[in-house]
Protein backbone atom coordinates (compact mmCIF):
# COMPACT_ATOMS: atom_id res chain seq x y z
CA UNK A 1 0.00 0.00 0.00
CA UNK A 2 1.53 3.39 0.98
CA UNK A 3 3.98 2.34 3.62
CA UNK A 4 4.09 2.90 7.33
CA UNK A 5 3.03 6.21 8.81
CA UNK A 6 5.68 5.70 11.49
CA UNK A 7 8.46 5.93 8.91
CA UNK A 8 7.06 9.23 7.61
CA UNK A 9 6.72 10.69 11.12
CA UNK A 10 10.47 11.11 11.61
CA UNK A 11 11.12 12.47 8.10
CA UNK A 12 12.12 16.14 7.94
CA UNK A 13 10.65 18.35 5.19
CA UNK A 14 11.04 22.00 4.25
CA UNK A 15 8.05 24.33 3.92
CA UNK A 16 8.00 25.68 0.36
CA UNK A 17 6.37 28.91 1.54
CA UNK A 18 8.57 30.03 4.45
CA UNK A 19 11.57 27.69 4.27
CA UNK A 20 11.10 26.38 7.81
CA UNK A 21 12.24 22.78 8.41
CA UNK A 22 9.65 20.66 10.24
CA UNK A 23 8.89 17.01 10.89
CA UNK A 24 6.76 15.46 8.14
CA UNK A 25 3.93 14.75 10.58
CA UNK A 26 3.88 18.47 11.45
CA UNK A 27 3.49 19.51 7.81
CA UNK A 28 0.79 19.40 5.14
CA UNK A 29 1.29 17.79 1.75
CA UNK A 30 0.85 20.10 -1.21
CA UNK A 31 0.40 18.96 -4.80
CA UNK A 32 0.85 21.91 -7.13
CA UNK A 33 -1.06 20.03 -9.83
CA UNK A 34 -4.14 19.82 -7.62
CA UNK A 35 -4.62 16.07 -7.41
CA UNK A 36 -2.94 14.71 -4.31
CA UNK A 37 -4.91 11.45 -4.54
CA UNK A 38 -3.12 10.38 -7.72
CA UNK A 39 0.17 9.50 -6.02
CA UNK A 40 1.96 7.46 -8.71
CA UNK A 41 5.41 8.85 -9.44
CA UNK A 42 4.88 12.12 -7.59
CA UNK A 43 7.08 13.96 -5.17
CA UNK A 44 4.99 16.26 -3.03
CA UNK A 45 5.93 19.65 -1.68
CA UNK A 46 5.15 20.44 1.96
CA UNK A 47 3.84 23.39 3.92
CA UNK A 48 4.21 23.91 7.64
CA UNK A 49 0.85 24.03 9.44
CA UNK A 50 0.98 27.82 9.86
CA UNK A 51 1.56 28.47 6.14
CA UNK A 52 -1.10 25.91 5.19
CA UNK A 53 -3.59 27.65 7.49
CA UNK A 54 -2.73 31.02 5.90
CA UNK A 55 -3.54 29.72 2.41
CA UNK A 56 -6.82 30.26 0.66
CA UNK A 57 -8.25 26.78 0.08
CA UNK A 58 -10.70 27.88 -2.60
CA UNK A 59 -10.43 26.45 -6.14
CA UNK A 60 -7.64 28.10 -8.09
CA UNK A 61 -9.00 27.53 -11.59
CA UNK A 62 -5.76 26.61 -13.36
CA UNK A 63 -3.44 28.91 -11.42
CA UNK A 64 -0.73 26.26 -10.97
CA UNK A 65 -0.80 25.50 -14.70
CA UNK A 66 -0.44 29.20 -15.48
CA UNK A 67 2.45 29.59 -13.02
CA UNK A 68 4.22 26.57 -14.49
CA UNK A 69 3.74 27.84 -18.05
CA UNK A 70 5.27 31.18 -17.06
CA UNK A 71 8.36 29.53 -15.58
CA UNK A 72 7.72 29.92 -11.84
CA UNK A 73 10.79 28.75 -9.94
CA UNK A 74 12.73 28.17 -13.17
CA UNK A 75 13.48 31.70 -14.40
CA UNK A 76 14.43 34.91 -12.62
CA UNK A 77 11.72 36.76 -10.72
CA UNK A 78 11.82 39.64 -13.23
CA UNK A 79 11.44 37.26 -16.18
CA UNK A 80 8.64 35.34 -14.45
CA UNK A 81 6.71 38.52 -13.63
CA UNK A 82 7.06 39.79 -17.20
CA UNK A 83 5.83 36.46 -18.60
CA UNK A 84 2.99 36.22 -16.08
CA UNK A 85 1.80 39.78 -16.70
CA UNK A 86 1.86 39.33 -20.48
CA UNK A 87 0.11 35.95 -20.32
CA UNK A 88 -2.67 37.30 -18.09
CA UNK A 89 -3.14 40.30 -20.40
CA UNK A 90 -3.26 38.06 -23.46
CA UNK A 91 -5.72 35.57 -21.96
CA UNK A 92 -7.94 37.71 -19.78
CA UNK A 93 -7.55 41.20 -21.27
CA UNK A 94 -7.12 42.63 -17.77
CA UNK A 95 -5.04 42.12 -14.64
CA UNK A 96 -8.04 42.83 -12.41
CA UNK A 97 -10.68 40.35 -11.37
CA UNK A 98 -13.89 40.21 -13.35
Amino acid sequence: MWGSRKSRASTVVTCTACGKTVLRNEAREYDKYGNRWDRDGKQFEHLCKKCDTDLCHQPRGGLETLLTECGAGEVSQDEFLARYTQTVRDRYDSLGER
